[in-house]
């Protein structure tokens, strides 16, 4: 299984991280050792003192599939979730400033809870899906698909260009504006829409 991650994907988001904004989609992958399911605790990693929370919605591939034509590229999922990409942004900022990559910001253990996912249909037009995140009750993020710079089906179609995508893939589809630093003891809360679909606590 595949994490496939979306970044700069909302332009207030690029804009909030000084990030130029892309023509095409960015995207790196998280091993499948960074998933918590169940609304498990976030454990706060020892090597980061600025974790920070980026809420998005996640969808699951549900057929191999290569090189897939955009206008093909909806036959290809049929269920979404949300999914927290948590950023260990000390050890970005250090990555990037010397110009390495930076995967031990994003791709270390448990840095990706997932919620369970339902029927598309059940969460409305694919492009027009509203999410937020709730972080000790108050509402830090909140976004829309309707904000994506990139669609899932072209989200899906560029990424099946260079990789091949199987079943059970999860693509995280970018995060809205809003994101900021978690701290142990603190409860977060996911919503689709009015549907609560995350509840777990930092530890």
């Amino acid at each position: 299984m595949k994490l496939i991650c979306i970044g700069r994907n909302y332009v207030d988001h690029a804009k909030e991280l000084n990030n130029s904004v892309p023509e095409k989609p960015v995207f790196f992958l998280k091993p499948d050792s960074a998933l918590v399911r169940n609304n498990k605790p976030f454990f706060y990693p020892d090597f980061s003192e600025d974790v920070h929370h980026e809420i998005e919605l996640v969808i699951r591939i549900q057929r191999l599939g290569r090189s897939i034509p955009e206008r093909f590229a909806h036959r290809y999922y049929s269920e979404i979730g949300l999914g927290i990409d948590f950023t260990a942004r000390d050890l970005q900022r250090e990555m990037k400033q010397k110009g390495l990559p930076w995967e031990i910001a994003k791709g270390f253990d448990y840095s990706a809870p997932v919620s369970h996912f339902i029927p598309l249909q059940e969460a409305g037009a694919p492009g027009n899906i509203g999410f937020h995140l709730q972080v000790n009750g108050k509402t830090v993020q909140q976004g829309s698909s309707s904000e994506m710079i990139f669609s899932f089906d072209r989200i899906i179609a560029y990424v099946s260009g260079f990789m091949t995508l199987k079943t059970g893939d999860l693509i995280f589809t970018g995060t809205p504006a809003g994101v900021g630093p978690v701290e142990i003891g603190d409860h977060l809360e996911g919503y689709l829409g009015d549907r609560k679909m995350m509840d777990f606590f930092v530890k």
